[in-house]
């Protein structure tokens, strides 16, 4: 059966759809020995798909984990500065796997990874208001009255945000560790309210989203999500 090649790229596990459109655009997809343009439909089966020269895989099995990411790591495939990826942290689980969203290099936590492109661009894109959950720990004075802030919608630098249900897990003198639950998932979305409230973030770990709970996974391992956990995360529907 034909599909888009933006489609077929995703699904071998080798980029998102978004970036095999750019692939396309750029060049460096050929069709059957000729230039791919943005459109191009094939049939992985029978049709001979290559990247800058190379053939790829037809349809790979479709695979999702979780990883507890520790601080210290980037959520990107490779990095430019060095510094140590998640990549390297999952690189036996049999397949090439793409963080979903991104947790930055010093928050840690719950972090799904899958090499299903459209499953993972649906989870990540904030129309879909997956439900993230975050353990903060914060330290700062007069502390009631600044978490209080993080309740409500707030602009930070021209960006909006929507504000986070908050519940206080623990509290002493001028610190404490807040549970805060967003659906936006903007970049640095929770340090920059924090910042913004007056609070300064000691530790950030992210511990449930889209219903799939972290749990006693230990630091730097992962684990393949069950079928339950797979059901829940493809049933996720995007508003684009």
């Amino acid at each position: 059966m034909k599909e888009r090649l933006q489609k077929i790229i995703s699904e071998a596990g080798i980029a998102s759809r978004r970036e095999a459109e750019r692939m396309i655009e750029a060049g460096r997809v050929r069709l059957n020995g000729e230039a791919a343009i943005l459109g191009s439909k094939a049939d992985p089966e029978w049709d001979i798909i290559e990247i800058d020269g190379k053939p790829i895989r037809g349809k790979r099995e479709a695979v999702y984990i979780m990883l507890n990411k520790p601080r210290g790591y980037v959520t990107t495939m490779k990095d430019e500065h060095g510094r140590k990826t998640v990549v390297e942290l999952t690189a036996d689980c049999g397949e090439r796997v793409y963080p979903v969203g991104r947790l930055d290099m010093n928050s840690e936590g719950l972090l799904i990874m899958t090499n299903d492109g459209e499953t993972a661009n649906r989870l990540a894109h904030p129309s879909s208001e997956v439900a993230k959950v975050y353990h903060v720990k914060v330290e700062g004075e007069e502390l009631n009255s600044k978490i209080e802030l993080l309740e409500k919608p707030m602009t930070v630098e021209g960006v909006v945000y929507a504000g986070a249900k908050l519940k206080i897990l623990e509290q002493k003198e001028n610190r404490a560790l807040i549970s805060m639950t967003i659906t936006e998932g903007k970049n640095r979305e929770i340090r920059n309210m924090c910042a913004a409230a007056g609070l300064e973030v000691l530790r950030l770990k992210r511990v449930a989203e889209g219903g799939i709970e972290l749990g006693r996974l230990p630091y730097g391992k992962w684990r393949m999500l069950t079928p339950q956990e797979i059901k829940t995360i493809k049933g996720i529907k995007s508003r684009r």
